[in-house]
Protein backbone atom coordinates (compact mmCIF):
# COMPACT_ATOMS: atom_id res chain seq x y z
CA UNK A 1 0.00 0.00 0.00
CA UNK A 2 1.25 3.29 -1.57
CA UNK A 3 0.08 6.82 -2.00
CA UNK A 4 -2.25 6.67 -5.00
CA UNK A 5 -3.43 3.24 -4.15
CA UNK A 6 -6.92 2.73 -2.87
CA UNK A 7 -7.50 0.10 0.28
CA UNK A 8 -10.93 -0.92 1.06
CA UNK A 9 -12.59 -1.33 4.56
CA UNK A 10 -15.11 -4.20 5.22
CA UNK A 11 -14.81 -3.93 9.21
CA UNK A 12 -17.71 -4.11 11.64
CA UNK A 13 -18.14 -1.58 13.91
CA UNK A 14 -15.20 -2.00 16.65
CA UNK A 15 -11.20 -1.03 17.42
CA UNK A 16 -10.18 -3.06 14.39
CA UNK A 17 -12.43 -0.77 11.73
CA UNK A 18 -10.75 2.16 13.19
CA UNK A 19 -7.45 0.36 13.63
CA UNK A 20 -7.02 -0.23 10.17
CA UNK A 21 -8.58 3.32 8.62
CA UNK A 22 -5.59 4.59 10.80
CA UNK A 23 -3.15 2.45 9.46
CA UNK A 24 -4.77 2.75 5.27
CA UNK A 25 -3.66 6.49 5.97
CA UNK A 26 -0.49 6.02 7.78
CA UNK A 27 0.53 3.81 5.20
CA UNK A 28 -0.14 6.70 2.52
CA UNK A 29 -2.79 5.30 0.74
CA UNK A 30 -6.56 6.23 1.05
CA UNK A 31 -9.06 3.94 2.40
CA UNK A 32 -12.78 3.06 0.81
CA UNK A 33 -15.81 2.51 3.60
CA UNK A 34 -17.45 -0.70 2.46
CA UNK A 35 -20.26 -1.20 5.12
CA UNK A 36 -20.70 -4.97 5.42
CA UNK A 37 -24.53 -4.57 6.02
CA UNK A 38 -25.22 -2.78 2.85
CA UNK A 39 -26.20 -5.02 -0.06
CA UNK A 40 -24.00 -7.09 -1.30
CA UNK A 41 -24.52 -5.89 -5.15
CA UNK A 42 -23.71 -2.23 -4.06
CA UNK A 43 -20.47 -3.15 -2.45
CA UNK A 44 -19.44 -5.70 -5.22
CA UNK A 45 -19.82 -2.33 -7.58
CA UNK A 46 -18.04 -0.75 -5.25
CA UNK A 47 -15.03 -2.42 -4.89
CA UNK A 48 -14.64 -3.15 -8.34
CA UNK A 49 -15.03 0.76 -9.41
CA UNK A 50 -12.26 1.93 -6.85
CA UNK A 51 -9.62 -0.39 -8.20
CA UNK A 52 -8.99 -1.64 -4.95
CA UNK A 53 -4.98 -2.55 -4.39
CA UNK A 54 -6.23 -4.39 -0.83
CA UNK A 55 -8.81 -5.27 1.40
CA UNK A 56 -8.58 -5.12 5.19
CA UNK A 57 -11.85 -7.41 6.19
CA UNK A 58 -11.84 -10.49 8.51
CA UNK A 59 -12.98 -13.82 7.83
CA UNK A 60 -16.42 -13.18 7.81
CA UNK A 61 -16.92 -11.00 5.13
CA UNK A 62 -13.33 -11.79 2.80
CA UNK A 63 -15.15 -14.40 0.88
CA UNK A 64 -17.74 -11.84 -0.50
CA UNK A 65 -15.04 -10.09 -2.54
CA UNK A 66 -13.01 -11.22 -5.35
CA UNK A 67 -10.41 -8.62 -5.76
CA UNK A 68 -8.47 -10.91 -8.78
CA UNK A 69 -5.64 -11.89 -6.95
CA UNK A 70 -4.86 -8.91 -4.92
CA UNK A 71 -4.57 -8.91 -1.37
CA UNK A 72 -7.54 -9.92 0.63
CA UNK A 73 -6.42 -9.09 4.24
CA UNK A 74 -8.36 -11.17 6.77
CA UNK A 75 -7.20 -9.43 10.49
CA UNK A 76 -8.67 -12.53 12.80
CA UNK A 77 -6.16 -14.95 10.41
CA UNK A 78 -3.34 -12.44 11.12
CA UNK A 79 -2.54 -12.46 14.54
CA UNK A 80 0.77 -14.05 14.60
CA UNK A 81 2.24 -11.92 11.75
CA UNK A 82 0.60 -8.85 12.92
CA UNK A 83 2.28 -9.40 16.75
CA UNK A 84 5.49 -10.10 14.91
CA UNK A 85 5.48 -6.78 13.85
CA UNK A 86 7.54 -4.09 15.33
CA UNK A 87 5.84 -1.83 17.77
CA UNK A 88 8.30 1.37 17.11
CA UNK A 89 7.04 4.10 14.83
CA UNK A 90 6.75 4.25 10.99
CA UNK A 91 8.42 7.24 9.63
CA UNK A 92 7.64 8.92 6.60
CA UNK A 93 9.11 7.95 3.15
CA UNK A 94 8.58 8.79 -0.49
CA UNK A 95 5.16 6.58 -0.38
CA UNK A 96 3.67 9.32 2.24
CA UNK A 97 0.56 10.68 1.55
CA UNK A 98 0.70 14.43 -0.18
CA UNK A 99 -1.73 17.09 1.00
CA UNK A 100 -3.66 16.71 -2.38
CA UNK A 101 -3.36 12.56 -1.74
CA UNK A 102 -6.83 10.71 -1.58
CA UNK A 103 -7.59 10.42 1.80
CA UNK A 104 -10.68 8.23 1.01
CA UNK A 105 -13.77 7.81 -1.05
CA UNK A 106 -17.09 8.08 -0.23
CA UNK A 107 -20.13 7.00 -2.20
CA UNK A 108 -22.79 8.66 -2.61
CA UNK A 109 -25.90 7.49 -4.62
CA UNK A 110 -26.63 10.51 -6.64
CA UNK A 111 -29.26 11.33 -9.49
CA UNK A 112 -27.69 9.18 -11.82
CA UNK A 113 -28.74 5.64 -9.80
CA UNK A 114 -25.06 4.26 -9.55
CA UNK A 115 -22.66 5.08 -6.67
CA UNK A 116 -20.43 7.73 -7.38
CA UNK A 117 -17.15 7.87 -5.71
CA UNK A 118 -16.08 10.94 -4.30
CA UNK A 119 -12.01 11.34 -3.84
CA UNK A 120 -11.11 13.42 -0.77
CA UNK A 121 -8.22 14.77 -0.16
CA UNK A 122 -5.94 15.20 2.89
CA UNK A 123 -5.73 18.86 2.29
CA UNK A 124 -9.44 19.25 2.68
CA UNK A 125 -9.79 16.96 5.87
CA UNK A 126 -6.94 18.34 7.73
CA UNK A 127 -8.83 22.23 6.78
CA UNK A 128 -12.07 20.48 8.08
CA UNK A 129 -11.07 19.04 11.05
CA UNK A 130 -9.01 21.76 12.26
CA UNK A 131 -12.25 24.59 11.91
CA UNK A 132 -14.36 21.93 13.64
CA UNK A 133 -11.78 21.48 16.53
CA UNK A 134 -12.47 25.52 16.93
CA UNK A 135 -16.18 25.78 16.00
CA UNK A 136 -18.40 24.20 17.45
CA UNK A 137 -15.65 23.38 19.65
CA UNK A 138 -13.69 20.34 20.85
CA UNK A 139 -11.21 19.58 23.37
CA UNK A 140 -9.00 17.15 25.15
CA UNK A 141 -11.78 16.35 28.05
CA UNK A 142 -14.18 15.59 25.79
CA UNK A 143 -15.95 11.85 25.04
CA UNK A 144 -17.61 11.89 21.69
CA UNK A 145 -19.79 9.29 20.87
CA UNK A 146 -19.61 7.88 16.89
CA UNK A 147 -22.49 6.64 15.77
CA UNK A 148 -22.57 6.79 12.25
CA UNK A 149 -21.53 4.06 9.47
CA UNK A 150 -18.20 4.56 8.22
CA UNK A 151 -19.54 4.93 4.81
CA UNK A 152 -21.61 8.18 5.52
CA UNK A 153 -18.80 10.89 5.37
CA UNK A 154 -19.67 12.53 8.43
CA UNK A 155 -18.03 9.19 10.52
CA UNK A 156 -14.86 11.38 9.71
CA UNK A 157 -15.59 13.90 12.38
CA UNK A 158 -16.66 11.15 14.87
CA UNK A 159 -13.57 9.14 14.57
CA UNK A 160 -10.61 11.74 13.81
CA UNK A 161 -11.56 14.85 15.16
CA UNK A 162 -11.53 13.53 18.69
CA UNK A 163 -7.92 11.76 17.78
CA UNK A 164 -6.81 14.97 16.46
CA UNK A 165 -7.96 16.95 19.82
CA UNK A 166 -6.41 14.13 21.97
CA UNK A 167 -10.31 13.28 22.95
CA UNK A 168 -11.62 10.03 23.57
CA UNK A 169 -13.87 8.42 21.01
CA UNK A 170 -16.58 6.10 22.47
CA UNK A 171 -17.63 3.93 19.37
CA UNK A 172 -21.21 2.69 19.36
CA UNK A 173 -21.65 -0.78 17.80
CA UNK A 174 -24.48 -1.12 14.83
CA UNK A 175 -27.54 -2.24 17.63
CA UNK A 176 -26.56 0.48 20.21
CA UNK A 177 -26.33 3.26 17.38
CA UNK A 178 -29.71 2.14 16.09
CA UNK A 179 -31.42 1.34 19.43
CA UNK A 180 -32.32 4.44 21.34
CA UNK A 181 -32.45 2.86 24.99
CA UNK A 182 -29.11 1.58 24.57
CA UNK A 183 -27.78 4.42 23.01
CA UNK A 184 -29.01 6.59 26.01
CA UNK A 185 -27.22 4.05 28.01
CA UNK A 186 -23.89 4.41 26.30
CA UNK A 187 -24.09 7.91 26.96
CA UNK A 188 -24.78 7.92 30.52
CA UNK A 189 -21.78 5.45 30.83
CA UNK A 190 -19.48 6.84 28.80
CA UNK A 191 -19.54 10.05 30.19
CA UNK A 192 -19.96 11.67 26.86
CA UNK A 193 -20.23 15.31 26.06
CA UNK A 194 -20.65 15.39 22.22
CA UNK A 195 -22.30 13.66 19.89
CA UNK A 196 -23.29 14.17 16.04
CA UNK A 197 -25.98 12.18 14.49
CA UNK A 198 -28.93 13.11 11.79
CA UNK A 199 -32.64 14.22 13.20
CA UNK A 200 -33.47 10.42 13.00
CA UNK A 201 -30.81 9.52 15.17
CA UNK A 202 -31.63 12.11 18.28
CA UNK A 203 -35.51 11.32 17.71
CA UNK A 204 -34.37 7.79 18.08
CA UNK A 205 -33.02 9.12 21.73
CA UNK A 206 -36.11 11.55 22.68
CA UNK A 207 -38.23 8.69 21.92
CA UNK A 208 -36.60 6.70 24.78
CA UNK A 209 -36.96 9.43 27.24
CA UNK A 210 -33.39 10.62 26.76
CA UNK A 211 -33.00 14.01 29.14
CA UNK A 212 -29.67 15.52 28.32
CA UNK A 213 -27.59 17.26 30.34
CA UNK A 214 -26.53 20.99 30.64
CA UNK A 215 -23.16 20.47 29.29
CA UNK A 216 -23.85 18.12 26.46
CA UNK A 217 -22.76 19.99 22.81
CA UNK A 218 -25.23 18.45 20.30
CA UNK A 219 -24.36 18.46 16.14
CA UNK A 220 -26.86 17.81 14.07
CA UNK A 221 -26.80 17.17 10.36
CA UNK A 222 -27.40 15.06 7.31
CA UNK A 223 -30.89 16.52 7.12
CA UNK A 224 -32.80 19.36 7.85
CA UNK A 225 -33.38 20.51 11.28
CA UNK A 226 -36.98 20.84 12.30
CA UNK A 227 -37.79 23.37 14.70
CA UNK A 228 -39.57 21.35 16.92
CA UNK A 229 -37.00 18.78 17.28
CA UNK A 230 -34.58 21.53 17.85
CA UNK A 231 -36.72 22.94 20.73
CA UNK A 232 -36.81 19.54 22.54
CA UNK A 233 -32.87 19.85 22.06
CA UNK A 234 -32.57 22.47 23.41
CA UNK A 235 -33.96 21.85 26.80
CA UNK A 236 -31.35 19.06 26.90
CA UNK A 237 -27.68 20.03 26.12
CA UNK A 238 -25.57 23.11 26.62
CA UNK A 239 -25.25 23.77 23.11
CA UNK A 240 -27.20 22.65 19.47
CA UNK A 241 -24.92 22.94 16.49
CA UNK A 242 -26.62 22.57 13.11
CA UNK A 243 -24.07 21.38 10.48
CA UNK A 244 -24.47 21.26 6.59
CA UNK A 245 -22.15 20.27 3.59
CA UNK A 246 -22.43 17.88 0.76
CA UNK A 247 -19.98 15.58 0.53
CA UNK A 248 -18.41 16.83 -2.40
CA UNK A 249 -16.97 19.29 -0.05
CA UNK A 250 -15.73 17.65 2.63
CA UNK A 251 -18.59 16.68 5.39
CA UNK A 252 -19.91 20.29 6.50
CA UNK A 253 -19.47 23.27 4.87
CA UNK A 254 -20.89 25.64 7.16
CA UNK A 255 -22.20 25.66 11.00
CA UNK A 256 -24.51 27.48 12.93
CA UNK A 257 -25.41 27.41 16.51
CA UNK A 258 -29.43 27.30 17.29
CA UNK A 259 -29.88 29.60 20.08
CA UNK A 260 -33.93 29.57 19.30
CA UNK A 261 -35.66 27.04 17.50
CA UNK A 262 -37.82 29.92 15.27
CA UNK A 263 -34.65 30.52 13.93
CA UNK A 264 -32.71 28.09 12.17
CA UNK A 265 -30.11 28.62 9.28
CA UNK A 266 -26.80 26.80 7.57
CA UNK A 267 -24.51 29.48 9.38
CA UNK A 268 -21.18 30.80 8.42
CA UNK A 269 -18.86 28.74 6.13
CA UNK A 270 -15.95 26.70 8.09
CA UNK A 271 -12.64 28.08 7.63
CA UNK A 272 -10.85 28.74 4.34
CA UNK A 273 -15.08 27.85 2.57
CA UNK A 274 -16.88 30.17 0.54
CA UNK A 275 -20.17 30.15 -0.12
CA UNK A 276 -22.44 32.01 -2.97
CA UNK A 277 -26.40 32.19 -3.35
CA UNK A 278 -26.28 32.38 -7.42
CA UNK A 279 -29.11 33.12 -9.42
CA UNK A 280 -29.53 30.71 -13.13
CA UNK A 281 -26.80 33.30 -14.76
CA UNK A 282 -24.27 33.06 -11.77
CA UNK A 283 -24.65 36.31 -10.63
CA UNK A 284 -25.25 36.70 -6.56
CA UNK A 285 -28.28 36.60 -5.45
CA UNK A 286 -29.71 40.06 -3.43
CA UNK A 287 -30.59 39.30 0.29
CA UNK A 288 -33.97 37.22 0.71
CA UNK A 289 -33.93 35.85 -3.03
CA UNK A 290 -33.74 32.15 -3.46
CA UNK A 291 -31.13 31.05 -5.22
CA UNK A 292 -28.34 27.74 -5.61
CA UNK A 293 -25.52 27.36 -2.63
CA UNK A 294 -22.07 27.50 -5.08
CA UNK A 295 -19.25 26.87 -2.20
CA UNK A 296 -15.90 26.80 -2.42
CA UNK A 297 -12.47 26.18 -0.65
CA UNK A 298 -10.35 23.62 0.45
CA UNK A 299 -12.75 21.47 1.41
CA UNK A 300 -13.43 21.31 -2.39
CA UNK A 301 -12.92 17.78 -3.70
CA UNK A 302 -11.08 15.41 -6.27
CA UNK A 303 -14.12 15.11 -7.98
CA UNK A 304 -16.01 11.53 -9.02
CA UNK A 305 -13.27 8.27 -9.22
CA UNK A 306 -13.63 7.28 -12.87
CA UNK A 307 -16.13 9.86 -13.28
CA UNK A 308 -14.87 13.27 -14.73
CA UNK A 309 -18.17 14.29 -16.60
CA UNK A 310 -19.99 14.26 -13.33
CA UNK A 311 -18.09 16.55 -11.53
CA UNK A 312 -20.66 19.31 -10.67
CA UNK A 313 -19.96 23.52 -11.13
CA UNK A 314 -21.55 24.32 -7.72
CA UNK A 315 -18.13 23.53 -5.96
CA UNK A 316 -15.15 25.24 -6.96
CA UNK A 317 -11.63 24.50 -6.21
CA UNK A 318 -9.71 27.60 -5.29
CA UNK A 319 -7.52 29.02 -8.18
Amino acid sequence: MRRGSLVGLVLDRGIDMLAGLLAVLKSGAGYVPLDPNFPAERLSYMAGDAGLAALVTTSKHAGHFDLRGRPVLALDTLQDELSALPATRIGRDEDTAQPESVAYVIYTSGSTGRPKGVQVPHRAVSNFLSSMAKEPGLGADDRLVAVTTLSFDIAVLELLLPLSVGARVVLADRVTAADGVALKALIASSGATVMQATPASWRLLLDAEWQGDANFKILCGGEALPPDLASQLLKRCGSLWNVYGPTETTVWSTCSRVLDAADIHIGRPIDNTQVWILDPRGELCPLGVPGEIWIGGDGVTLGYLNRPELTSERFVPDP
